[in-house]
């Protein structure tokens, strides 16, 4: 189990914010990868943080279990597996400092992404696209989420223009995440990183997960959601670019 005290001084607020990503703030979480990236390896990061994601599935899964478009995420899915095989080769196949740059790249155009996204822009794919193009996204999104948990702005630039209802949005992200981050799980297992003392680093962080969730929920009803986004991308450029340049000098 990692004892570091910075380790917890970083993880806390990271898993924190996950937690207020599932329960209503869609998007902060993308800095909790980063975040746990300064302090120990992106593919150990990672691989603390899927069991916490894979719980707080739960959640949004059973919310939405009846909401959401099958058709979709059949479209979507195969992709998104090669995605995360491709994740996966890179983690093992390159070194440490090769991942960590991806991370932190990835972690810029997530932030510049949402951020044009709150001005007003967009980047989506046409609304008649055709189901090949929905294959592409997918593994675009399988990929930044198998080395960020970031797969949302692939997987929305497919969707956003499908036009589904808020509800049938929410539960086909739910859904179509859930999954993701369930066949992630053999990746990790693959890379070792389902040892003991991290599952037990899973274990002390999770309490704080759950209740961030439930904060998040409460929270979200009750202050200006738009400045806490551009709190929290705003610190997603900064600390990508950290990880960038850590990856450079070594």
């Amino acid at each position: 189990m990692i004892t570091d005290p910075i380790f917890y001084a970083v993880a806390l607020p990271a898993v924190v914010l996950m937690g207020f990503a599932k329960g209503g703030f869609a998007g902060v979480g993308a800095l909790s990868m980063p975040l746990l990236a300064l302090t120990v390896s992106p593919v150990r990061a990672a691989a603390i943080l899927l069991p916490i994601l894979i719980v707080q599935d739960v959640v949004g899964v059973w919310a939405f279990r009846r909401e959401w478009d099958r058709r979709i995420v059949a479209i979507m899915l195969p992709g998104a597996a090669v995605g995360i095989l491709a994740g996966y080769l890179l983690a093992a196949k390159v070194s440490a400092a090769a991942v960590l740059g991806a991370l932190g790249a990835i972690s810029i155009l997530f932030a510049l992404h949402r951020l044009w996204l709150m001005r007003g822009g967009a980047v989506q794919a046409p609304a008649n696209s055709p189901p090949a193009v929905g294959v592409l996204f997918g593994a675009l999104s399988g990929f930044t989420s198998q080395i960020a948990h970031a797969g949302g702005p692939p997987f929305q630039m497919w969707v956003l223009p499908r036009g589904l209802s808020p509800r049938g949005l929410a539960g086909t992200t739910a859904i179509f995440f859930a999954v993701i981050n369930w066949l992630k799980v053999p990746a990790y297992a693959a890379l070792g990183q389902f040892t003991p003392g991290n599952l037990l680093t899973v274990a002390a962080l999770l309490p704080v997960a759950i209740a961030s969730t439930f904060g998040g929920v409460w929270l979200v009803k009750r202050i200006a959601a738009e400045r806490f986004y551009v709190v929290i991308y705003g610190l997603m450029i900064p600390v990508g670019a950290h990880l960038v340049w850590k990856a450079l000098t070594g």
